[in-house]
């Protein structure tokens, strides 16, 4: 067990008892301000959460006004994606993405970018020519220039990141045979991040994935990491998407994949935390594949109604475990974005089981905060105090 490890798991257990015993608190003391999630983790990272048109346009009020209360920096959920932003060879659509950018510029949010190469949600043309065949290698790669020059080059200043290859890796590590490494081959990573810093090159570019907290795929990732700086790109961040289980990751997986990349110098983010309480639609499924997809059933959707209180304090157990280790290797982790803002706009509601009622947040359906949300503002208090001198009598 690392020097790391022996103090979180205290941390976490104090963080806990504090948030069970939070709504009897809450109770005593209405005069309290409500705590806010960016003050309470002001100087540990940025907080953040990735939101959609409606919350980006207004339409989703409640959504809206959590983001501007609760966080201090956003990810787009679709807007930016290349499906959205550039549909037709001839043809971008930046109305939304203006929005989005509006949205964090008006509200003093960081913003982020999200993402510009991934197998999934590109149009088919991307990787087609004329006749419908493949393109040739010279071909995507003027494309993916053209693409990247266009919608990093137009936020130039106002995005701060870029989630530049998104999910390149395969379970074991090895790489994914997507379009971009069947047409251009392995250099296509790089090539995507010499082009984001040719259109910005203030702007940090981040390598994203799921599952890297198992070890084959994180020794991938390092692999990967490893072979762009030796050709001197530099990757500013490793994301963790964060799509965790109750029981998966543990937090000793969790803080050695944190440790991996901070060993190679490079910052880790958790980029679309969500912790879901359903039922596994496959036995020891742990991904976050698109593509995976399952047929509903009861058994499936147990909460259909709601979700009973010893589920709500497993989760609050939950985030308290993984704050605990996130807060221990701050100064590594500089930014913590959930996957939805809400529980009713989490994807986890539809993927990969259409209709599913999920509840993976910090609030509820109705804005409120949950257990977990006290666990995690009482981990923060904790790891705030701990590093605070204590003084002499």
């Amino acid at each position: 067990m690392t020097r790391t490890m022996k103090w979180i798991r205290p941390l976490a257990a104090a963080a806990l008892a504090c948030a069970l015993a939070a709504p009897a608190l809450r109770a005593q003391q209405k005069q309290a301000p409500a705590p806010v999630l960016k003050q309470e983790l002001r100087g540990m990272f940025l907080i953040g959460a990735a939101i959609n048109l409606a919350q980006i346009e207004g339409r989703d009020t409640q959504g809206s006004a959590l983001v501007r209360r609760e966080f201090n920096t956003i990810s787009p959920e679709n807007v930016l994606k290349w499906e959205a932003v550039h549909p037709k060879p001839d043809s971008f659509a930046f109305a939304a993405p203006d929005r989005y950018v509006a949205f964090g510029q008006k509200n003093g949010l960081v913003v982020i970018g999200h993402t510009l190469v991934w197998h999934s949600q590109t149009p088919r043309w991307v990787f087609q020519d004329a006749a419908g065949q493949p393109a040739s290698r010279d071909t995507l790669l003027a494309r993916m220039r053209h693409h990247i020059l266009t919608v990093v080059g137009r936020y130039k200043g106002r995005i701060k990141g870029w989630d530049v290859v998104n999910e390149a890796l395969n379970e074991d590590g090895t790489l994914r045979p997507s379009p971009w490494l069947k047409i251009i081959g392995e250099d296509y990573i790089a090539q995507a991040f010499r082009f984001a810093h040719e259109a910005d090159p203030r702007a940090e570019l981040y390598y994203n994935d799921y599952s890297l907290e198992n070890a084959a795929k994180r020794a991938g990732a390092v692999a990967l990491i490893r072979k762009l700086q030796a050709v001197g790109i530099r990757v500013a961040a490793v994301g963790l998407q964060g799509h965790y289980k109750m029981g998966w990751p543990a937090p000793a997986a969790l803080d050695s994949t944190i440790a991996a990349f901070a060993a190679l110098g490079v910052k880790v983010n958790i980029t679309e935390l969500d912790v879901d309480v359903l039922p596994p639609a496959r036995p020891q499924y742990r991904g976050a594949d698109v593509s995976f997809r399952a047929d509903t059933s009861s058994a499936l959707n147990p909460y259909a109604r709601a979700l009973p209180d010893s589920v709500q304090q497993a989760l609050a157990r939950r985030y308290a475990d993984i704050f605990a280790v996130l807060l221990a290797r701050r100064g590594v982790v500089e930014r913590v974005t959930f996957w939805g803002v809400d529980d009713a706009d989490s994807w986890l509601n539809n993927w990969p089981v259409r209709g599913r009622t999920s509840y993976p947040l910090l609030f509820d359906r109705a804005g409120q905060p949950k257990a977990a949300f006290d666990a995690v503002v009482e981990a923060a208090r904790r790891a705030r105090a701990a590093r605070q001198p204590t003084s002499s009598r």
